[in-house]
């Protein structure tokens, strides 16, 4: 093979593979033992808090934002049945949210409460649970048109957890439901607040996490591709003011977002397909 045609070939394969995270950019690549990463949270311009999915560790880590793993957490009372997002309180509590539920059959939702873990000394800490049902879910499963009670989008305002679904349903209509619970120990029948169609294309449109600004100004969906950036919203149902549908040019398999500051987000992918498993940054205009 010639020496032109070489590059011509590595340059193709860099740009494909550039164009595939789209408006993303690049920040880190994580560690392979974080492939199947889900769920992120931020506690400072520096480092950020990571989890995944069902079928690994019962753990959190911290990351910098070269990628490296600072620091593990054994989870103590909190079973990874299938971790799907995190989110954080005013107080620095940091919240898991165990209700990945793929065949919408799941009796057991929880979203574990666990203090700072930045000032956890050792490598386990406590959590609490937060147990919950869906008021109108009446089968498990439900019927195929009927399958809205997976979720991996949880974020924190005021004294609730708002919990987002990811549809699943056949035909796929995208509407998501937004639910509510107390941010304290129990067992809860969720309150419905309200739904949402962010679009309508199965592949780019399920909603994989969700974060609100340290402002409490914006709050950001995502999805395999599209931000929704909702402003201008009242308590409790956020979807009543506006939504911006931002198309990301990103086409992996995108499963978390939180704030790094008020305009700056955090992205982070799923390793599939010989792509992802990425950390990336994208600045709100």
């Amino acid at each position: 093979m010639s020496k032109i045609i070489f590059i011509s070939i590595v340059l193709i394969s860099t740009l494909t593979s550039c164009s595939n995270y789209g408006q993303l950019k690049v920040i880190a690549d994580l560690p392979g033992s974080l492939s199947e990463n889900s769920g992120l949270a931020t506690y400072n311009d520096s480092t950020v808090w990571v989890v995944e999915d069902g079928g690994n560790k019962d753990e959190i880590y911290q990351v910098n934002l070269n990628g490296e793993i600072l620091k593990s957490l054994k989870v103590k009372n909190g079973k990874n049945h299938d971790w799907e997002d995190l989110t954080k309180d005013a107080a620095g509590n940091l919240y898991i949210g165990d209700i990945g539920n793929n065949a919408n059959d799941r009796k057991d939702l929880v979203i574990y409460k666990l203090p700072n873990p930045t000032i956890e000394p050792g490598d386990k800490i406590d959590a609490e649970k937060i147990e919950l049902h869906y008021p109108d879910q009446k089968d498990f499963p439900p019927k195929k048109d009927h399958l809205f009670y997976d979720s991996e989008a949880i974020f924190h305002h005021g004294n609730k957890l708002y919990i987002v679904t990811k549809n699943r349903s056949k035909s796929f209509t995208g509407e998501a439901h937004i639910y509510s619970v107390p941010d304290t120990k129990g067992n809860y029948e969720a309150t419905l607040v309200g739904s949402f169609t962010p679009c309508t294309d199965w592949k780019i449109c399920q909603i994989t996490s969700i974060d609100m600004s340290p402002k409490g100004d914006k709050i950001i969906a995502l999805s395999y591709g599209k931000l929704f950036v909702f402003t201008d919203f009242t308590w409790d149902d956020f979807t009543k003011g506006n939504m911006q549908e931002i198309d990301l040019g990103a086409r992996s398999q995108l499963e978390s977002v939180c704030f790094l500051n008020d305009n700056t987000l955090l992205i982070s992918d799923e390793q599939a397909h010989g792509e992802g498993g990425n950390l990336y940054t994208y600045s709100l205009k």
